[in-house]
């Protein structure tokens, strides 16, 4: 059972914010947790159980199927002829679940689906894989030889490669550990070395009572953050896998945790705020202080990414918007980017550009003005990247090294609920988009140009399978 209450959205409009799952859930169903869930008896389909259209009038927006059509300099009044056109290299097809996670580190791409597996991909074969036992695997984090992945039963697993045969993974570690529940056990409250201050005092301690729903390296790589649908983040260290700190954030299940600059901590919610931490390293602790909320909304807070270079704070929510913030502006609102029909699921933020993936099914490319926010520069548009036949749930990017001379190309991962991973190359100095043609992708009857690129099975073949 599920217990819901009611609330409203930015339109009048009244959604459900899904408060406590008593028993497993169905990720299709429940993955974000600010839903209204209304699909019609009998679906099986993840689009047509999917949650995330509850806060958008379907008489205001246009088709959520889009293509990009990028424009020439000569239809933008600008000349610019170094650059690649942004293209769909091809799709990693396994069948056999939901793609909820991803992570790249040089040539392996780490793929995480509801199938309880984790896949090691290079140069698109499938190269090794790993299973838990313990469901869908919500989040992977990369921290030098060490593999973290988030679960749905609020557990930590921690891997490693063999050195003998990298082919090999094998288990070190599951966060809270043995050593956590002995030390809490003799001495509960003591367990954290430091005092609560200004928060609640039922502290959660070293363990998460619900599902972990991201997981976030500091700036040093010294810490990891994992959120929770209980509330809280805590904070681990990748040393000795230790838990230093459980912080009680939100009213709502946290849905985001990034490491930013200057020692800060961003964090989003299912209560529609996006709050910043401050972490102060003393001489044998680690303490995060309540410092300010960014965002205070109706609607559900579901991606938070940072842009180290510029300073910037981007937030996706479940109404289709992506807010920002700039230090140089003193952390005021920057703006909001628009144009999703449905809930942005990701962000990920690489050089000038900024990736959102959502439940509309597309990808936005939008870059950052190269002169900041604050100098009255604006992000702009440069493509809607369409293809896949379910909700974008992830994104992961890499520097492409072949990029030309005097070109900063990106390879981005796009994972699906329609069990694919996409391969996309996009160029920084792609010109802006103009208009946009509304079509319908393949399955739906129509045509795209971004899906003829050819997919590859498990075992590396060229699939048929869009």
């Amino acid at each position: 059972m599920h217990k819901k209450v009611s609330s409203r959205d930015i339109n009048g409009q009244s959604f459900s914010k899904l408060k406590k799952v008593e028993t497993i859930p169905d990720p299709d169903i429940y993955d974000i947790t600010y839903v209204d869930i209304s699909p019609s008896e009998g679906s099986s389909s993840p689009l047509s159980k999917s949650p995330w259209s509850v806060q958008i009038d379907p008489n205001a927006v246009d088709s959520p199927y889009h293509s990009a059509k990028v424009t020439t300099g000569a239809a933008t009044g600008k000349s610019n002829h170094n650059h690649s056109p942004n293209i769909l290299l091809g799709s990693i097809v396994r069948e056999e679940g939901h793609i909820y996670s991803l992570a790249t580190s040089g040539d392996l791409l780490y793929t995480g689906s509801d199938s309880k597996n984790i896949r090691v991909w290079k140069n698109h074969v499938e190269f090794s894989s790993f299973k838990s036992n313990s469901g869908l695997v919500k989040a992977i984090v990369l921290a030098g030889a060490k593999i973290f992945t988030g679960h749905q039963d609020g557990k930590i697993r921690v891997w490693k490669a063999s050195s003998k045969d990298s082919n090999v993974h094998r288990r070190i570690g599951t966060m809270p550990n043995l050593c956590d529940y002995i030390r809490n056990s003799i001495v509960p409250t003591s367990y954290f070395n430091f005092t609560r201050r200004n928060r609640s005092s039922a502290a959660l301690g070293f363990r998460h009572l619900d599902a972990i729903s991201c997981l976030a390296l500091s700036e040093d790589k010294r810490l990891l953050y994992s959120g929770s649908w209980d509330k809280t983040f805590k904070v681990w260290r990748v040393s000795d896998l230790k838990c230093l700190e459980s912080v009680n954030a939100h009213e709502d299940a946290v849905n985001a945790v990034v490491s930013g600059f200057d020692g800060l901590v961003f964090s989003g919610s299912a209560d529609g705020t996006v709050k910043v931490w401050r972490r102060e390293d003393q001489a044998k602790e680690t303490k995060h202080f309540f410092s300010q909320t960014l965002l205070k909304q109706d609607c559900a807070v579901t991606a938070i990414a940072v842009d180290q270079s510029a300073s910037l704070v981007y937030c996706g929510s479940s109404d289709g918007t992506v807010n920002f913030w700039e230090r140089e502006n003193n952390m005021r609102n920057g703006g909001v980017l628009k144009g999703h029909k449905l809930a942005v699921l990701c962000l990920v933020a690489a050089g000038n550009l900024m990736f959102s993936g959502s439940a509309d099914l597309g990808i936005r490319v939008w870059r950052r003005p190269e002169g900041g926010c604050s100098g009255g520069g604006e992000h702009v548009l440069l493509s809607v990247l369409t293809g896949h036949a379910g909700p974008v749930k992830c994104l992961a990017v890499e520097r492409d090294q072949e990029s030309v001379s005097g070109e900063r190309r990106w390879i981005v991962y796009s994972g699906s609920l329609d069990r694919s991973v996409k391969m996309w190359r996009v160029s920084e100095n792609s010109p802006p988009m103009v208009n946009q043609e509304t079509r319908l992708p393949d399955q739906f009857g129509g045509s795209s140009e971004l899906t003829v690129a050819p997919s590859f099975s498990g075992q590396g073949r060229i699939s048929s399978k869009k």
